[in-house]
C-alpha cells in the first residue's frame, strides 16, 4: 500500500488531501485526520472490514470499538435510539467538543464496530478538517492514532512514526492541541441508563457537565435520590411502602379519642332483646326490703348514681379490665357487706337501684330491669398510654445495593 501525506495548512495540499481521503475511505482503507483532541486514525464506520483494518493497525481486538465522529448533530438521531433528554441537552450545549455519549444503537443498522453490546458512542469533533472530511464521507470510526500502548499522537507526522505503512492517507494540520498543551482524549457519558454517568475524564470537567445536567454521576459516584438518602419503610405483606415521614405521626394522636366518648352508644342501637315494660313508673317511690328488721328503705328510682370513685391510674390492657367500684350497702338488695364477688343465681331478680360490682359474675338468664343505671359513660377510665413501639413498622435500616462495577471499557455491561 502506497502511503501519502498532505499539509492541510496549504489550501492546495487540503483540498488534494480531502479528495483523496474520500477515495480511500470508500475504498475501505483507513486515515490518519486531526480533531479537536488529538489525531485519529479513521475508517467507514459501516463497513466491518474497514473497521477491522483499523483495529489491525492499532494492536487493539474487537473488544475496544472504537467511537463513531458525525459531522452534524442531527446525525445523532439516524445512529442511535431512545436518546435521552439529559444526553441531548449536553450534545446541544458541548457539541462539537470533546464529549463522547454512549447511547442504544439503531437497530436496524447493520454495521459492525466490534462488541458494543448494542450500543454506539457518538461524538461531533471541534476541528474545521475533521468536519470537512466528515461531510464528504459520513460517519467515521475514529480511534486515537497510536498502537495500543503507546502514546497518543498530537501531529500526523508522529502518527506515522507508529502506523507506517497501514495508513493510506496523513492529513497534517499541525499540532492538536496546540503545542506544548497536554494532550486530553474526550470525556465519555454513558447515557443509556436512566441516570447519566461520567465512564472516562477527559476534556470536558465534572463540573461543567453539572452546569447542564446537575444529575450527572461521576466516576465511583452513586446517583442521589430524590429522599436525599431517607430509606423507604416497606411493610409487610406487600402493603404500600411507608416513608419515614408517614410513620412519624404520634401516636398519642391516634389514642386522643374518649373511651367514654366510644362507650356511649345509645342502647337502643345496640342489638338486644326487648325487655318488658315495668309496672313501675319512673317517678314512682320503691320500697325495699332491708336484710333485718323488717325495715323499709325508700330510694327514688331517678337518684343520680354518684360518681365513682377514680382508681390510680395504670396502663389499661385487655386482660385487666378496668372495674368500676359502686357504694355498698347492707340495707340495699340484701347482698351483706363484702359479698360483692358473690355470683348471682340464675333468675334470681335484680332490684332496679341496687348496684351491681362490674366484676361479678352474672348468670347468662339472669333479667336485669330495663331501667337499671348503667354507669359506663360516667365512668372516669384512665388514659391510654401511648405504646413504646413507635415506630415498629418500620423495617430496619439499610444500605441499597451498589451497582456492578464498572468494567475497564467504559461501555455497558449487557445489551438493550
Amino acid at each position: 500500500m502506497s502511503t501519502t501525506s498532505y499539509n492541510c495548512t496549504s489550501n492546495e495540499q487540503r483540498a488534494e488531501g480531502l479528495a483523496h481521503a474520500q477515495k480511500a475511505i470508500a475504498a475501505k482503507q483507513v486515515v490518519v485526520m486531526p480533531t479537536d483532541t488529538v489525531y485519529g486514525i479513521a475508517a467507514d464506520a459501516f463497513s466491518p472490514q474497514a473497521v477491522a483494518t483499523l483495529l489491525a493497525a492499532k494492536g487493539r481486538g474487537r473488544s475496544m470499538p472504537p467511537p463513531v465522529l458525525i459531522p452534524r448533530l442531527n446525525t445523532m438521531d439516524g445512529l442511535a435510539a431512545d436518546v435521552p433528554a439529559d444526553a441531548r441537552k449536553l450534545a446541544e450545549h458541548f457539541w462539537p467538543g470533546g464529549l463522547t455519549l454512549i447511547c442504544h444503537a439503531q437497530p436496524s443498522l447493520t454495521w459492525d464496530l466490534g462488541d458494543t453490546m448494542g450500543t454506539v458512542a457518538l461524538r461531533m469533533p471541534d476541528d474545521k478538517l475533521a468536519l470537512d472530511l466528515l461531510t464528504i464521507t459520513g460517519p467515521l470510526a475514529v480511534s486515537s492514532a497510536n498502537r495500543t500502548g503507546q502514546a497518543a499522537a498530537q501531529t500526523a507526522s508522529e502518527a506515522r512514526v507508529q502506523l507506517a505503512e497501514s495508513v493510506e492517507v496523513y492529513l497534517e494540520a499541525g499540532f492538536r492541541p496546540l503545542e506544548g498543551t497536554e494532550p486530553l482524549p474526550s470525556t465519555i457519558v454513558d447515557a443509556t441508563a436512566e441516570v447519566l454517568r461520567v465512564v472516562r475524564a477527559g476534556a470536558i470537567s465534572l463540573e461543567r457537565l453539572r452546569e447542564v445536567v446537575p444529575s450527572i454521576v461521576g466516576l465511583g459516584e452513586e446517583p442521589v435520590t430524590a429522599d436525599d438518602g431517607a430509606e423507604p419503610v416497606t411493610a409487610d405483606d406487600g402493603a404500600e411502602p411507608v416513608t419515614a415521614e408517614a410513620a412519624a405521626v404520634p401516636l398519642a394522636e391516634a389514642a386522643a379519642v374518649p373511651l367514654a366518648e366510644a362507650a356511649a352508644v345509645p342502647l337502643a342501637d345496640a342489638a338486644l332483646p326487648a325487655v318488658p315494660e315495668s309496672p313501675v313508673g319512673l317517678d314512682t317511690p320503691v320500697e325495699l326490703e332491708g336484710a333485718a328488721g323488717g325495715e323499709t328503705h325508700v330510694e327514688p328510682t331517678d337518684a343520680a348514681v354518684p360518681n365513682a370513685p377514680t382508681e390510680p391510674e395504670s396502663p389499661a390492657t385487655e386482660t385487666e379490665p378496668y372495674v368500676v367500684q359502686e357504694p355498698q350497702s347492707d340495707e340495699l338488695t340484701g347482698l351483706a357487706a363484702g359479698a360483692a364477688d358473690a355470683p348471682v343465681a340464675a333468675g334470681a331478680p335484680v332490684a332496679a337501684g341496687a348496684p351491681v360490682a362490674t366484676d361479678a359474675p352474672v348468670a347468662a338468664d339472669a333479667p336485669v330491669a330495663a331501667d337499671a343505671p348503667v354507669a359506663v359513660a360516667d365512668a372516669v377510665m384512665p388514659p391510654v398510654q401511648p405504646s413504646a413501639a413507635g415506630d415498629a413498622s418500620r423495617s430496619p435500616a439499610g444500605q441499597r445495593l451498589p451497582p456492578a462495577d464498572e468494567e475497564a471499557i467504559p461501555r455497558p455491561t449487557a445489551p438493550r
